[in-house]
């Protein structure tokens, strides 16, 4: 009875063997249409390993899967290598086209805009879509104008006859982004100066000019 079952043992790993180099016959003589680049290939799930250099993309139809090994992995999968198998995996959010991690997208699909590793259709507040790169850029909420300031021209609030005020304002809450799209935070008009300044001694109009002395005239005499 033991050597029956031996014998059944026997036969049963020699006919795995004989399968397994059968799948790596067929996948070296290109046998399969799905077991280009395979180590191990199966007839009815397609790549089982692949080259050091592929990756094993995996997709399902059904209840069914199917491998297949590829240079680059597919729009909505990132590539993850690992010490036995590189392998392609699907990014989670199905409107990624391309992501980093299962979590966070690179690049949308159409009529979705990209922020921060998210993908949205209409862009988060305090936000504003670009689209040329399909992205959410941060925009600055400023705060409100503070008073304008003095007239003042070159450091003087008085001496010339036109300066210029400025008014600022402050970004509201934590600091922005870089290339955050910002509003004015500054402003400057043109004023109008005191002339004189206090206390400065003014000059009359007709200082430093001589009284003109009208010519005598002569009494006519009559001949």
């Amino acid at each position: 009875m033991q050597w029956i079952i031996f014998m059944l043992l026997l036969f049963i790993s020699s006919m795995e063997m004989l399968m397994q180099n059968r799948w790596k016959k067929q996948a070296s003589a290109g046998l399969l249409e799905n077991c280009t680049g395979c180590v191990l290939c199966s007839e009815d799930n397609g790549c089982i390993t692949c080259h050091h250099r592929l990756f094993l993309l995996i997709w399902r139809d059904g209840i069914r899967q199917y491998g297949m090994c590829v240079h680059t992995c597919p729009p909505g999968y990132f590539g993850v290598r690992g010490l036995e198998v590189n392998r392609c995996t699907k990014c989670r959010s199905p409107s990624c086209e391309s992501c980093f991690s299962r979590d966070f997208c690179m690049k949308c699909k159409d009529k979705f805009y990209l922020h921060k590793g998210q993908c949205f259709r209409q862009c988060p507040p305090s936000t504003a879509a670009q689209p040329g790169t399909r992205e959410c850029q941060e925009t600055c909420m400023p705060g409100p104008w503070s008073q304008w300031s003095a007239c003042t021209h070159e450091g003087r609030t008085c001496g010339c006859k036109w300066g210029v005020e400025t008014r600022v304002r402050e970004v509201l809450g934590a600091a922005q982004e870089e290339g955050a799209a910002c509003p004015a935070l500054l402003e400057t008009r043109k004023c109008r100066m005191r002339k004189h300044c206090p206390g400065e001694k003014t000059e009359p109009k007709n200082k430093g000019k001589k009284r003109q002395k009208k010519p005598k005239t002569e009494p006519h005499v009559g001949t």
